[in-house]
This record gives C-alpha cells, structure tokens and sequence, in this order.
C-alpha cells in the first residue's frame, strides 16, 4: 500500500513505472498546487486551468526531478512557472480580487472562516483587513506577488523559494523586502482614500 510511503519514495516508483504511486502523488499535492495556482491567477477559472497545466507538466517532467531539493519545492516551481507562463501568453499580469471563496463540491468555501467567539463587528472588521491586505499583494507586481504569497502565505523558508524561483537567495530577500515595502505603501493609500471619501 503507497499510503505510507514518503513523497522520495513515490517519486523513485513513479520515476520507474508505477501509475499508482505517480497517482498517490498528484492526489497528495493537488489541493495544494490550486491553491498556490489561485492565488497566483486571482480566479477560480484560471487557477483550475493553471493547475491542470502545471501537473500535466509534473508528469511528463518527473524523470528529471533529480532530488536536489524537496518534492515539493520542485513541484511549487512548476506551478509558479506554468502561472508565470500563462500571465505572460495572455501579454499581460492579470491584477485580479484574491478573496473569492474557497470552490468546493458542496459550493463556496470562504477562505477565513468566522471565529465563534467573536461578535458581528470583530469579524467584519478582521475580514475587511484580510480582504484589503489581499487585494493589495493582487495589485503587486508578479516577482513581487510570487515571493510574498510563498513565504508570508505557503510559509516556505527563504532557500525553498530560492529552489522555487531558481535564484539567489540574496534576490528573494531583496524582492520580499521591496514587495513588504510595496505592501505598505498601497494599503497606507487606499487607507489615505478611504479617508478622504469618507471626510
């Protein structure tokens, strides 16, 4: 049974044949490749598009992945480059809304789900600063967005986003710090009009 086995191990079955661990495998990282593919594209439709992509190209491009680093941050790569890809056919960066619901087979998750402690108010309030710290990182540009949603939202360690980009680690630092920095200055603007509309 491949239900034990680790990611290394379905890789080398996969690698050498074996449809049910490759199987096992997608099964195991397809929740999360459409998650990084939405947050990425900043809609349903596209990250399902994306995601489809980005494991077809999984299949077909396993018997390259050497090991040099988790299963994982490789399969991570592949996403961002399949969206990357995909942004750059269309000739533009699409800067979508990133706080639709969660699609399910029952219908629309949403993504935070309400704190049953909390009144009506805390909630909404709580929910109207993750909506507009969302729609700020949609407005960032994509080398911008890619290294905010992997370390800040996926919580990857500055070397797997490094793996994931194939760059420096210096870069990813640099572009994290421009992107927080970016961050700021959008939220403290639409903060700023916000103000004005509303005196």
């Amino acid at each position: 049974m491949t239900a034990a086995l680790t990611d290394e191990q379905l890789v080398v079955r996969a690698q050498a044949g074996d449809r049910g661990a490759l199987g096992e495998l997608l099964e195991r990282y397809e929740r999360r490749t459409y998650n990084l593919a939405f947050r990425l594209m900043g809609n349903h439709a596209d990250a399902c598009d994306a995601a489809q992509e980005a494991l077809v190209r999984v299949c077909i491009r396993l018997h390259n992945f050497r090991g040099e680093s988790a299963f994982s941050t490789w399969l991570y790569r592949v996403v961002t480059n399949t969206c990357l890809d995909e942004l750059r056919r269309r000739g533009r960066l699409r800067h979508a809304s990133l706080d639709d619901g969660m699609p399910m087979e029952e219908g629309t998750l949403p993504r935070q789900a309400a704190d049953e402690a909390q009144g009506p108010v805390e909630y909404a309030e709580r929910h109207e600063v993750q909506a507009a710290v969302q729609r700020a990182i949609a407005r960032l540009p994509y080398e911008y967005r890619v290294v905010v949603i992997l370390r800040d939202i996926q919580d990857l360690s500055y070397q797997e986003i490094a793996a994931v980009l194939d760059t420096t680690l210096g870069t990813v630092k640099s572009r994290l710090h421009r992107a927080r920095q970016a961050l700021r200055t959008i939220i403290a603007d639409t903060e700023g009009k916000c103000l004005e509309i509303a005196g």
